[in-house]
């Protein structure tokens, strides 16, 4: 997404867990294990669709010029109005922006925020450490990515992290 502060919106949902698969399978899309087991996940049992507009924001860009957790970051998200996306915006985010500028280095496992990647902030579905937390967008080497991702509450998001979120349409939930 580029500089636009009203986002964009998507459909979200809609799809089989195993449609969703095809879809990103026949973009090209590149998983890593994380991302299969995020896609393995209850919230996709329910195709149920609804249109979301998705905004980004960098942690800076949400006042926290330092960086910050995790939970931080998405305090201060919720406290200007934003909301954490449903799990399931990962794979229809992927789809929506193919066009995602590539990656300035082509790592992919660093234990840090990779180059190049748009988060997107949804509400951990386990306590398991272990299990990942949410799924990340790159484009690594010409080839899109959805990559699923492991991070605790000690874990600091740099300033200039990207970060996606729900910009709800209005008080009515009218949208």
């Amino acid at each position: 997404m580029g500089p636009a502060r009203d986002g964009l919106v998507i459909r979200v949902g809609g799809q089989s867990r195993d449609g969703i698969r095809r879809s990103l399978l026949g973009a090209g899309v590149q998983l890593n294990a994380f991302a299969e087991t995020l896609l393995a996940h209850a919230a996709f049992d329910d195709p149920g669709g609804r249109a979301l507009r998705i905004v980004e924001r960098t942690v800076e860009g949400l006042g926290l010029v330092g960086g910050a957790v995790q939970s931080r970051v998405f305090a201060a998200a919720r406290s200007q109005g934003l909301e954490l996306c449903p799990l399931v915006t990962g794979p229809y985010l992927r789809l929506a922006l193919m066009d995602q500028a590539d990656a300035p280095d082509s790592i992919l496992s660093a234990g840090r925020a990779p180059a190049g990647a748009l988060h997107v902030a949804s509400a951990p579905v386990s306590e398991d450490a272990e299990y990942p937390r949410g799924f990340y967008l790159r484009v690594v080497d010409g080839k899109p990515w959805l990559r699923g991702y492991r991070c605790d509450d000690t874990y600091v998001w740099s300033p200039e992290q990207r970060v996606a979120f729900v910009l709800p349409e209005g008080p009515s939930g009218a949208g």
